[in-house]
């Protein structure tokens, strides 16, 4: 990648590239009714020792494909749905809700033989008491012929197909054959409880979770492991299992971990929420990946939109969906998040005290880039806590000029802070860190390949500290003053790294 999609900032990328640009996206897959009823409880019912709840709200919302066709359509996709309903209630109702979010049910097939699927959480005060799940019992041969025929249909001309497949076996068989035989060239992306299903289908992404990716390999992955490490040892058996030229294995509260062929490894850090009741963040997850690929935007970038998209609606109650300005908001609510010396200082002596090792880099980081994202998450795993400190202004132009920084300090802290491998992020005006490093005392000091430890002047007080210097890959061609040069066109340019 280069040009502008390597130099903006994420919450840059919102409106112009998501919503502006507005993609064809078809959704295919087993879609749903969720219901919310909640209540109070104040008594046990005389039948049996179980609560009685006095319901006072009944919320519904459309789920599992439908759910991440809401997702994009919020998030300004033109979006085309094709499933299967049954002819009931439920499904008047969950067209309807789809209808009125913008979200194309033309070629969502109705069939009265079966029942809508819907599941039914009832809840007394907060807590989850039951979930009421009602399926259909099997899927007639006509009603699966039609779904097949809507879904050639609604993939021409479309820019992306995502498939949501969720073992209902709707999409089995016919459906599957008409989407592999579909013409066209667009992106394909499978989320599948059975992603092996759809390798002919040759996609350019998969999003399997844990489990699923273990399925894939057919082994188990322990959770209490590094699971992130395990599946990337095992890179080529899982784009071989399952066809794809790129693989996206969600790790729930441990994020993600994007896999490809080239050897392109990528992690995303989740921010996780203790709130029981949220549910579809991995409908939002793969809605807000396929919107930003299909805008064009570099596959990193997208993973983590993605991220940023599933650590909102983790945090809401109940079925929800991400927002184009859910995300803007959100992304932009990092600026000015950078930490005041003492502050840090306070939130790393927690950390430490949990028993977290403490990583430091610091730079410039005028014009984010992939070479910073890059060795950015090669820091964070180097430990459990990645802290990066940023030059102010003054301290930029004695680095490089009295033309940069091209980004004030705030916007540099803030895209830093927004991205999900970083967890804090202070300012510091010194020629070098020293001070910084003193203060914290990093177990490990992290840089760009483009040093070594003898030409840093921040080792002796790194090892003063018990701590240890860590020199990471260099991404030849990504450095800040590279993607100047091409924005300014030829002259001198002061050379770094940050």
């Amino acid at each position: 990648m280069g040009g502008l999609e390597e130099v903006r900032g994420l919450a840059g990328w919102v409106p112009l590239s998501i919503a502006g640009i507005s993609p064809v996206i078809t959704v295919v897959g087993d879609v749903m009714l969720d219901g919310w009823f909640s209540g109070t409880i104040e008594r046990l019912c005389r039948e049996a020792p179980a609560p009685v709840v006095e319901l006072d709200r009944r919320d519904y919302a459309p789920g599992g494909a439908a759910n991440t066709a809401m997702n994009l359509a919020a998030l300004g996709a033109r979006v085309r749905l094709c499933g299967l309903t049954g002819a009931d209630d439920a499904g008047a109702r969950l067209r309807g809700l789809l209808a009125a979010a913008g979200v194309d049910v033309t070629h969502l097939v109705e069939d009265p033989a079966i029942t809508t699927t819907t599941k039914y959480r009832i809840l007394g005060g907060d807590q989850v008491l039951l979930r009421l799940d009602e399926t259909p019992r099997r899927v007639p041969a006509g009603a699966a012929a039609r779904v097949a025929a809507e879904a050639a249909a609604a993939v021409d001309g479309s820019d992306a197909v995502i498939v949501c497949d969720y073992g209902s076996g709707v999409l089995d068989g016919q459906v599957r054959d008409a989407l592999a035989a579909a013409p066209g060239d667009r992106l394909t992306l499978v989320d599948a409880h059975d992603p092996a299903a759809w390798a002919a289908l040759r996609p350019d992404l998969v999003t399997p979770n844990a489990r699923e990716a273990a399925g894939l390999l057919g082994e188990r992955l322990d959770p209490r492991g590094d699971r992130a490490r395990a599946v990337r040892e095992r890179t080529a058996d899982l784009l071989e299992a399952s066809g794809a030229a790129a693989v996206v294995v969600t790790l729930d509260r441990d994020g993600t971990v994007l896999l490809t062929a080239d050897g392109e490894f990528h992690r995303t850090w989740a921010r996780p929420a203790t709130e029981k009741q949220a549910s579809g963040a991995g409908d939002t997850f793969v809605a807000c990946l396929a919107a930003a690929r299909a805008a064009g935007l570099p596959l990193t970038t997208s993973l983590d939109l993605a991220q940023a998209g599933a650590d909102i609606v983790v945090h809401r109650a109940g079925t929800s969906v991400c927002s184009a300005a859910d995300l803007a908001q959100h992304l932009g609510s990092f600026a000015g998040t950078a930490l005041e010396p003492d502050e840090l200082l306070q939130a790393i002596r927690r950390e430490r005290a949990e028993g977290r090792r403490i990583v430091l880099t610091n730079g410039c980081f005028d014009v984010l880039h992939r070479g910073h994202t890059a060795y950015l998450n090669q820091a964070k795993q180097l430990g459990d806590v990645l802290v990066v400190a940023v030059n102010d202004d003054d301290g930029v132009r004695r680095l490089k000029g009295p033309d940069r920084p091209i980004n004030p300090v705030a916007d540099r802290a803030g895209v830093l802070a927004a991205l999900s491998c970083v967890d804090y992020v202070t300012v510091f005006s010194t020629d070098t860190p020293v001070p910084l490093i003193e203060a914290l005392r990093p177990d490990i000091y992290a840089k760009g390949g483009d040093y070594s430890e003898q030409m840093l002047a921040e080792t002796p007080a790194v090892e003063a500290c018990g701590g240890s210097v860590r020199i990471l890959d260099y991404v030849p061609e990504r450095s800040t003053s590279a993607v100047v040069r091409k924005i300014r066109g030829p002259g001198p340019v002061v050379e770094g790294a940050s």
